[in-house]
């Protein structure tokens, strides 16, 4: 899932960083395509293709038809046709980001994973004396492709909200630097529906309060912004200014597992919520079992039309033990806000309160879900 940022997790720092993202292009899908050439240029979801199944990663051929990661199967196959499946196969893909990772680990040891295909680097202490962030960058990507015959996207720049967006320039198998003092000015001229969390129906909120860039975005003071998107004030207002002070953490202790979905369209029906609920319930209990992690707490997160975020939480004693329990606990949350005051759009569902130690994970799910990526 994208790495959003949090004014919990905020940490001044002293003096300007080196941030590197690498984002790998389709890393699912290219890691099929590599290993199967037949299935090369052609449409290729990696995902369950059965009636609940979910996409967790599309080609950049498929992409070209709409289908994207967290989409139901059978709309996947609606808007393409000819799309292709093929199972995840994860203990292939851990074994390429392990690959990756030791690449990363050459240039500096401040590695942030977000998954198995994306990280930021803080090489601001130029280990290898190569010289630049870029160079450094340059470099990663070349050894990437000659180590997993796989692209991958870098940005950097001087914090990570930057490197993020940086990194997602120039997707696939490119490279964007944003250089001090110039992040605020990128930032104004990139359409808001770039932001993390803003969205399609988030953007048309906006532009009809006249905000449709980053540089509309900044014009508004903080009371606006509080007014009209209660707590995502805060984060949009600093990330209109490209401001983000949050450090590359190589050793963040889990807090919890969980996946959102931003709806392309609000959802208010009670059957499509409880629909969209399985779905999530599907994606996320898998990702519990890819972590090992256990724990007592679910929360229902739901972000309404005009952006009010509601949270609900129910915990047990001592664990949740498995998926019906997971899937019972989100459904009857859901049910005690039924009916809504007004649309939805955004549904999370997230497992915290977790184990010091965490379990073994277990086998993948057999139907082939997997996270909100």
């Amino acid at each position: 899932m994208a790495d959003a940022y949090d004014p919990d997790d905020s940490d001044t720092e002293v003096g300007l960083r080196k941030i590197i993202h690498v984002d790998m292009d389709a890393f699912y899908a290219s890691v099929e395509q590599r290993d199967d050439p037949s299935l090369r240029g052609k449409p290729l979801a990696v995902g369950g293709s059965s009636g609940r199944g979910v996409v967790a990663a599309a080609s950049y051929e498929a992409r070209k038809f709409g289908v994207r990661s967290a989409m139901p199967s059978s709309r996947a196959v609606r808007l393409c046709p000819q799309l292709l499946f093929r199972k995840p196969r994860f203990e292939v893909y851990k074994q390429v980001s392990d690959q990756i990772r030791a690449i990363f680990l050459d240039y500096t040891p401040h590695v942030e994973p977000l998954s198995l295909d994306e990280a930021y680097l803080d090489v601001t202490d130029d280990i290898r004396g190569i010289g630049s962030a870029t160079r450094i960058a340059q470099d990663i990507r070349r050894r990437i492709r000659e180590d997993t015959q796989l692209t991958a996207s870098a940005g950097v720049s001087y914090n990570k909200f930057l490197a993020k967006l940086a990194s997602d320039q120039n997707k696939p198998d490119g490279l964007c630097v944003i250089r001090p003092g110039d992040g605020a000015t990128f930032v104004a001229g990139l359409p808001v529906s770039r932001f993390h969390g803003v969205g399609p129906r988030g953007a048309e909120k906006m532009a009809a309060l006249g905000i449709e860039t980053g540089a509309d975005l900044a014009a508004r003071d903080l009371p606006f912004l509080r007014a009209h998107f209660g707590s995502f004030a805060e984060y949009l207002f600093r990330a209109a200014r490209g401001i983000d002070l949050r450090q590359v953490r190589a050793n963040r202790t889990r807090k919890s597992v969980g996946g959102e979905r931003t709806f392309n369209e609000n959802i208010v029906d009670p059957d499509m919520l409880r629909e969209t609920m399985d779905h999530i319930v599907d994606i996320v209990w898998e990702r519990i079992e890819r972590s090992g992690a256990q724990g007592r707490t679910v929360t229902l997160k739901l972000r309404y039309a005009d952006f009010r975020t509601l949270t609900r939480a129910r915990s047990v004693s001592p664990r949740v033990p498995d998926k019906p329990t997971f899937a019972r606990l989100g459904h009857a949350l859901l049910e005690e806000l039924m009916p809504l005051p007004q649309p939805v759009r955004l549904m999370g569902l997230t497992l915290s309160s977790l184990d010091a130690k965490p379990r073994e994970p277990g086998n993948v799910a057999k139907d082939g879900q997997l996270t909100l990526l």
